[in-house]
């Protein structure tokens, strides 16, 4: 009797081990126990970036093409990017379809004048030539009068005073003709100075024209690597593009010593970074290298990107290593460190739940569970920091439980109450 007694004992307490063994098991699979942790918390604002030489030198068109009218700059050849290149070597050429048109015009225009100046000088010699011819023949006339006049001393006085007047009025005749002479002289100086000035106008322009037509064949001025310019929507400049006059850039020669990653920054986060942040950056290309930069700038406008629907905010970063492998437009990973905090108290995002503007988790209190009232600090990716309600020792639930019918609420005591019982 004692020996069944004391079999069917065993075969219970077989029986509940296994129930709750089983039941143990279930639960940790759908329930997750976790405790808070203390340790130096960091709040990072993480974002993509490409990479781009700190400084660079230009690699320019035609500098004077809004000067002779030309407004349509487009790329017809252009090597490809990434192309190491000698000083002076070939780089780019553009389209001179425009160009030639204005030759042409050019060189119309200045036959034009030319034989305008032709044209007035022949004017002005043909007149001046009739001028010269009547002042001699006025100077003969004064001559016969003279003679007449002393002719006439030997006749009557009417015939003397009518010789006197024919005299002086040759005189004044030839004095008149003299005088419009040296205007005609004056106009003829003028009117050719007008076309000349003219001619030189037409001239200038086109040596300008023809100045500006060598520097459609757009060469490096230093050696380097080739590195495409972007045009104002952010997209590389390649064949068939147009080349602004006011900024005629082709292409660039980057300085690969110093470089930085220009990231953009939503306008949420744009509030927690700074100069002079520390920053780890991460290359696409080789995930196993980490280098370090700072945050030498930060915009103070926001932009509209492409593809984006949210205004963002250009944040510059200096990469501090040198490295030979680093080249213009690798795509880069920037974890901006905003703050740092040691031996505080944090715990998962997942185990920290709201309501209105409450913040709460699930604790465990011995054998039963409650919602426990807390109090946020900083906030990163991953983990918060908890100012009121936890301690470390506490075991909370990374998610909610199966079953929160009922749960009691531990609130924090109010700022008047604690006012109250310090009185």
């Amino acid at each position: 009797m004692q020996k069944k007694w004391i079999y069917s004992s065993l075969v219970v307490i077989l029986v509940l081990a296994a129930w709750f063994y089983f039941s143990d098991d279930d639960t940790q699979k759908a329930e997750i126990i976790i405790q808070p942790t203390i340790g130096a918390f960091e709040v990072r604002v993480t974002n993509t970036g490409e990479l781009r030489a700190q400084n660079s030198t230009e690699i320019m068109g035609p500098a004077g093409a809004r000067q002779v009218g030309i407004w349509n700059l487009k790329i017809q050849r252009l090597i490809p990017e990434g192309t190491v290149v000698d000083s002076g070597a070939f780089v780019a050429e553009l389209d001179r379809s425009e160009l030639m048109g204005k030759i042409q015009d050019a060189q119309l225009s200045l036959q034009k004048v030319q034989s305008q100046v032709e044209q007035a000088k022949l004017d002005c010699t043909l007149t001046l030539s009739e001028a010269r011819d009547n002042l001699i023949n006025l100077k003969y006339g004064v001559e016969e009068r003279q003679l007449a006049l002393d002719q006439a001393q030997y006749e009557s006085p009417a015939v003397q005073r009518q010789a006197e007047i024919d005299y002086e009025k040759s005189q004044r005749s030839l004095a008149q003709a003299t005088r419009n002479y040296e205007t005609k002289v004056l106009q003829a100086k003028a009117k050719i100075s007008e076309v000349e000035a003219d001619l030189s106008k037409e001239q200038r322009k086109m040596g300008d024209l023809q100045k500006i037509m060598s520097q459609f064949v757009v060469n490096a001025p230093k050696k380097g690597m080739v590195v495409y310019s972007r045009e104002w929507n952010g997209k590389k400049r390649n064949v068939g593009s147009t080349v602004s006059p006011w900024d005629p850039t082709v292409a660039e020669l980057p300085d690969l010593s110093v470089m930085e990653s220009i990231t953009y920054i939503n306008e949420v986060d744009i509030q927690k970074v700074r100069e002079k942040q520390v920053v780890e950056v991460g290359l696409d290309a080789n995930p196993d290298k980490k280098l370090s930069g700072i945050v030498t700038s930060v915009a103070n406008i926001g932009e509209q990107r492409p593809n984006s629907d949210s205004k963002v905010f250009e944040v510059k970063i200096q990469v501090n290593e040198s490295d030979t492998t680093l080249r213009p437009a690798m795509t880069t990973s920037n974890s901006i460190l905003v703050t740092k905090m040691e031996n505080v108290l944090f715990i998962p995002l997942e185990s920290i739940h709201s309501n209105d503007s409450l913040s709460y988790v699930f604790k465990k209190d011995g054998l039963s569970t409650l919602r426990q009232e807390i109090t946020l600090g900083d906030i990163n990716e991953t983990h918060a920091i908890i100012l009121k309600g936890i301690e470390q020792s506490d075991r909370l639930f990374l998610s909610t439980p199966e079953d929160t019918t009922g749960l009691k609420w531990s609130y924090l005591p109010k700022e008047s109450e604690n006012l109250t019982s310090n009185k």
